[in-house]
């Protein structure tokens, strides 16, 4: 019995990053509801849906480098790289509409790669190596869509931004589809494994035999899959595309702070996507909250600009606190 409350404490206190997170953005929810003047309509949980999603996805790809201790800056200019690809590749017929969502992903998957060689082949820091592919994939995206636009299947964006029975969004079964897929397979795997034990101590990873250069391969690959599949539905949400470099720093930020509120540890080996999707989901129904709430419109950025500096500073405050790594379930 006592080795049951103690797997049931030690369990709680791995958790609690992504339970306090959940917690808050139920609570958050609720109130966004009550204010709503729609309540608790299926449009409006469809809209909340496709926009959380759009940032769970881009804050999954920011946790698995950040599982290893590194930081990617390029997942937003991937986010929008692929959505100027996507508003080129979704038109036509099924057939072609498959195509180019394979060639929509396989251009993440290579970003991804190509941060994932910088950083371990190279031997740069990911922040640095990422701030330049980021520029270059930015770049791209101008040179795809120099100006808003695109020729998106009108028939395929609705299916994927409509909610089923108008029940169930969509982009939510897609987010849910990728966590089972992608991130519970791949965390079960030597390689998954490998990405906490890396961030736990490379040195001490290495010495183990793990395999820490494909650990860390992996874990951009998978960052720039993730990235790609975000860029598919922002261009379902907005059938164009747009080489938008604020958005891309703007969900390159959230993207962190996500990561943080959800538990996530900057420096590595702690935490996981679950509680990094809470925390997205916390960030979009914070700027919820402040529409209905109707605040100044100029005041919405500075305040969210508050949250982003207030969750990634409790992430480092209690980092400094920690003597040992075990310490952080106690």
């Amino acid at each position: 019995m006592t080795g049951r409350r103690s797997d049931l404490g030690y369990w709680l206190a791995a958790q609690r990053g992504p339970l306090a997170a959940a917690a808050l953005f139920a609570a958050m929810f609720a109130l966004f509801v009550a204010k709503h003047p729609a309540g608790l309509s299926g449009s409006v949980v469809n809209t909340a849906a496709n926009k959380g999603v759009l940032l769970a996805l881009v804050a999954m790809a920011q946790t698995l480098p950040v599982l290893t201790s590194g930081l990617d800056l390029s997942v937003g200019s991937v986010f929008v790289m692929t959505n100027c690809l996507a508003s080129t590749t979704l038109a036509g017929t099924p057939v072609q509409i498959g195509l180019g969502i394979a060639a929509v992903l396989g251009a993440g998957i290579a970003c991804g790669a190509i941060n994932g060689l910088v950083v371990v082949v190279g031997r740069l820091q990911p922040i640095i190596a990422t701030l330049a592919t980021g520029a270059i994939y930015q770049g791209i995206a101008l040179w795809l869509r120099p100006a808003p636009g695109g020729d998106v299947h009108e028939g395929f964006a609705d299916f994927m931004t409509s909610s089923l029975h108008d029940a169930v969004p969509v982009s939510l079964l897609i987010l849910i589809a990728t966590v089972v897929v992608i991130w519970l397979p791949y965390r079960r795997t030597a390689l998954g494994r490998a990405a906490y034990a890396i961030g736990s101590s490379e040195q001490a990873a290495y010495m183990s035999g793990v395999p820490v250069a494909r650990a860390k391969f992996a874990t951009y690959v998978l960052a720039g899959l993730f990235a790609a599949v975000a860029g598919l539905l922002l261009t379902c949400v907005t059938e164009s595309g747009e080489a938008n470099a604020l958005l891309a720093g703007s969900y390159t930020l959230s993207s962190i702070a996500a990561v943080v509120l959800g538990g996530t540890a900057l420096y590595g080996g702690a935490g996981g996507v679950i509680g990094t999707i809470f925390g997205a989901f916390v960030l979009r129904t914070i700027g919820d909250l402040l529409f209905v709430f109707d605040m100044d419109a100029l005041s919405q950025p500075l305040f969210l600009g508050v949250v982003l500096l207030v969750s990634v500073s409790l992430g480092s405050l209690r980092l400094l606190r920690v003597k040992r790594r075990l310490d952080l379930y106690r």
